[in-house]
């Protein structure tokens, strides 16, 4: 078996974050000189597509896609996603450009990923992880997940979560096409994917803080979006539709 850490990417998803791609993105660089990054800029007015263009023209583990609109979270990581499979990258992360996801934490998802197929660093598997979030939503995203497992009957504590790891044959069996949310929810869709079609799930322990610059991307809609998505899920469970 090829080793799946040999050739890893991180897909980093942007919009508006001028104010941490120059310190993020060197920052990711440096936990493995195996890493190579691929920002998916949804045409930031702020620049941030100019930055990263700048930053991959003096780098070659550094690349670029623009988006004409600002499409989603799941758009931006499904385009990634198959720009990455046109080529030899082994493993796939999604991770956030504004900190909340520590790049510390990489080395321990290369770990893990040797040993399990699609990997979930977890702000609840040993209590709960969040710093600087309003109780709201806390509440909020904790009780989300109690609610996903039970909908699901899917076994993983942290199911909203978005920095991942997933390895190559992972993505490749999954019909991106059938892959209709496109907000948080998103990482619902896609671990529910990989967990119906037999594949090892394993969640590690990370701390998620708050975003210290910028402005974060949740509305009512993309929970909204959740809310009904699980049932989806489940009823195409049911039906057998996952194989």
């Amino acid at each position: 078996m090829n080793d799946p850490t040999e050739k890893p990417l991180v897909v980093l998803p942007t919009y508006n974050e001028k104010e941490n791609i120059s310190n993020i993105v060197p920052d990711i660089l440096e936990v493995d000189s195996r890493l190579h990054i691929l920002i998916v800029d949804d045409n930031s007015p702020d620049g941030t597509g100019e930055i990263a263009e700048r930053m991959a023209s003096e780098n070659p583990r550094i690349h670029v896609l623009h988006g004409e609109k600002k499409a989603g979270l799941g758009t931006a990581y499904l385009r990634g996603f198959r720009w990455a499979l046109e080529r030899d990258y082994t493993c796939m992360f999604e991770m956030d450009a504004d900190y909340s996801h520590k790049p510390a934490y990489i080395a321990d998802f290369l770990d893990a990923v040797r040993d399990a197929d699609l990997i979930i660093g977890s702000r609840y598997i040993t209590g709960v992880n969040v710093i600087n979030w309003p109780m709201l939503r806390l509440l909020l995203s904790y009780y989300a997940n109690v609610y996903t497992r039970w909908v699901t009957g899917m076994p993983i504590k942290d199911a909203t979560g978005g920095f991942k790891c997933f390895r190559r044959e992972v993505l490749q069996a999954i019909d991106f096409n059938q892959i209709k949310s496109d907000g948080y929810s998103f990482q619902i869709e896609m671990s529910f994917n990989a967990w119906c079609k037999g594949y090892r799930i394993k969640e590690i322990p990370i701390i998620f803080y708050e975003r210290e610059v910028g402005v974060s991307k949740m509305s009512k809609k993309i929970v909204r979006e959740a809310v009904w998505m699980v049932w989806r899920l489940r009823l195409k469970k049911i039906l057998g539709m996952y194989k």
